[in-house]
């Protein structure tokens, strides 16, 4: 199986963010194409916008776009990871506080990107 992601171009930025306990089945590649597809689709519905259909259209994106883009979806697909097999974790609460930093990452990475000027900014590579 190959890595699909499109909006978080390697696993590696994925499993990053999934941190040192997570099982390893749940950052496995199979899951991880799940997870971020999952992150992506909710991207999209949630900026109503489908920023890039294929990896060709996410790679000619400015930088600051994709940036935000892969903070958005691999903090979504991580957190996925994470609840589906906490055991791996020293403690529940350890588990738990790693969802909640990165659901504030996704949250505050989500409502920059559902801002129309935003994305009109994003779109025109401001801040390249």
């Amino acid at each position: 199986m190959t890595h699909t992601g499109i909006y978080v171009p390697t696993l590696l930025e994925f499993q990053y963010k999934c941190g040192a306990n997570v099982s390893a089945t749940s950052k496995a590649e199979a899951y991880a194409n799940s997870y971020i597809a999952q992150a992506e689709n909710l991207i999209n519905c949630t900026a109503r916008k489908v920023f890039a259909a294929d990896t060709a259209a996410f790679t000619a994106l400015p930088a600051t776009t994709k940036y935000l883009l892969t903070e958005a979806a691999s903090n979504l697909a991580a957190i996925y990871a994470i609840q589906y097999d906490m055991s791996g974790f020293t403690s529940r609460v350890e588990a738990e506080d790693m969802i909640n930093i990165l659901r504030d990452g996704a949250l505050r990475a989500l409502s920059i990107l559902r801002d129309k000027k935003t994305q009109s900014f994003l779109s025109e590579g401001g801040g390249n």
